[in-house]
């Protein structure tokens, strides 16, 4: 009842925002001019630092901003360059004009600079041919990839050294391209990395920021909840990411922040990002979902694992009952201050009483729980905000309020291919710390319930296949 009435808050909260506004309305101007005067700080008043907005998609790929390039300045126009001059404090922002504005120019426009000034702070608006020598010694550049919707910096770094090594491809990245330009047409110039700048920025959320990750974790959570109310044996994985992705679009979340994880069955959820979603789902498997939207250029990450039947088999219940004591002794201790090898050995010493108390069916089990709780099974995982395994770090100084990041132990026992995880994404605050995804429920029995009940796919049961 608590959870069911919780989705019913959700749908009447979010699905007020409109689709009409066609520029950001997230962040403020003054916002985005404090994180520029962060960069102003770090790379002096010797230099300047460009960026390279993202290419047109082409066709109709809903557009999307690079995340380094939103994060200064909100802009979303496609082959746009930000300039922030070391010397002046100032900031330039180059667009294109004309007919090559595309549909950019019906929300900010070349040819209409105090509109865009207003909108987004930045103190000057220029074509974009207008970006020529820039003469000066030191000249930052992103030298990272740059994330899009859906990506992280490592997969398309990957993507990028896949194409170089390809013998009928060949192509360096557009990152390096931009780099080798710049050296060229600033020969006397040092080019610097301005990559490792803004991760540094990125790694603490503004209560904005935080804001708007409260709002992803908050749809990843609602999508688990219809999830587990749509599930019955017979239906399909995807079915139920059908559900996931109508709570987000419902709610004003026009993007994934990473394609749907919608396992079940042991072999599926064995591969840790499997994303077929293509199986039925079938009486006594566990379903394994992760899955969250991109809400304002911002996403969450989540885990949750139950039962197709309704119903935790003996095993099941055993092995997903300790993750979940495992989790919960992590995330008391979260705060301000602590650091992440004193939280897991504090957590280790609490398991000692789970261990006491907890009868292991089989000696493999009993193992793959030590083995848990002796190196935390990635439970302090990746960084969270703009990428679902954002930039910056954490886990090595001491815990800092703003940060975000993935909450993720993971059990597996490689003699039956079994891997079962509980997975909440949080965010360090003033004393503690929030669960951001903290409407998904983790208690088994209350899983149970949800799952028994009726969700979206009993009420409108998808169409036979003929």
């Amino acid at each position: 009842m608590r959870i069911a009435a919780m989705l019913g808050v959700g749908l009447l909260l979010f699905s007020t925002l409109s689709w009409g506004q066609e520029y950001q309305a997230h962040f403020p101007p003054e916002e985005f001019k404090a994180r520029r005067d962060k960069v102003f700080d770090r790379i002096g008043d010797n230099a300047v630092a460009v960026l390279q907005g993202a290419p047109d998609p082409g066709g109709y790929i809903y557009p999307r901003q690079s995340n380094a390039f939103y994060y200064l300045c909100g802009v979303e126009n496609f082959h746009s360059y930000l300039l922030l001059d070391g010397r002046t404090r100032k900031t330039t922002l180059y667009l294109l004009t004309g007919s090559g504005q595309g549909r950019g120019a019906r929300v900010l426009s070349a040819e209409n600079p105090d509109a865009v000034k207003g909108l987004t702070g930045v103190d000057e608006v220029l074509p974009v041919e207008k970006l020529t020598g820039l003469r000066i010694g030191v000249i930052y550049a992103p030298f990272g990839a740059a994330e899009g919707q859906g990506q992280t910096r490592g997969g398309v770094q990957g993507r990028n050294t896949r194409a170089l090594a390809d013998p009928w491809d060949g192509r360096v990245s557009r990152e390096a391209n931009f780099i080798a330009l710049l050296m060229t047409r600033n020969p006397r110039s040092e080019i610097r990395d301005l990559t490792p700048v803004l991760d540094e920025l990125r790694s603490i959320k503004s209560p904005l920021e935080i804001e708007l990750m409260r709002r992803a974790g908050q749809l990843s959570a609602l999508a688990v909840v219809e999830a587990m109310r749509s599930t019955r044996p017979g239906l399909y994985e995807y079915q139920l990411e059908a559900a996931a992705r109508y709570i987000f679009a419902l709610n004003g979340a026009r993007l994934e922040g990473y394609r749907a994880i919608i396992a079940s069955g042991v072999q599926n959820i064995w591969d840790a990002h499997y994303f077929f979603n293509s199986s039925p789902l079938k009486d006594g498997d566990l379903i394994l979902m992760d899955y969250a939207p991109d809400y304002g250029y911002y996403t969450s990450d989540i885990g949750r694992m139950w039962p197709v039947n309704g119903k935790f088999s003996p095993w099941q219940r055993e092995l997903c009952q300790f993750i979940l004591e495992y989790h919960k002794a992590i995330l008391k201790r979260i705060r301000p201050g602590a650091v992440v090898k004193e939280v897991m050995a504090e957590a280790a010493a609490e398991m000692e009483a789970v261990f006491a108390r907890t009868r292991f069916s089989k000696p493999e089990y009993e193992k793959a729980a030590r083995q848990l709780v002796r190196t935390g099974g990635g439970v302090f995982s990746h960084t969270v905000g703009m990428a679902v395994h954002d930039v910056g770090s954490y886990a090595s100084a001491p815990l800092k309020k703003g940060q975000v990041f993935s909450i993720d132990p993971q059990l597996r026992v490689p003699e039956e291919n079994l891997y079962l995880r509980i997975e909440d994404t949080v965010v360090v605050t003033d004393d503690g710390v929030e669960i951001l995804t903290r409407l998904a429920p983790m208690e088994l029995d209350e899983i149970e319930k949800l799952v028994q009940g009726e969700g979206l796919l009993q009420r409108f049961p998808p169409t036979p296949k003929p």
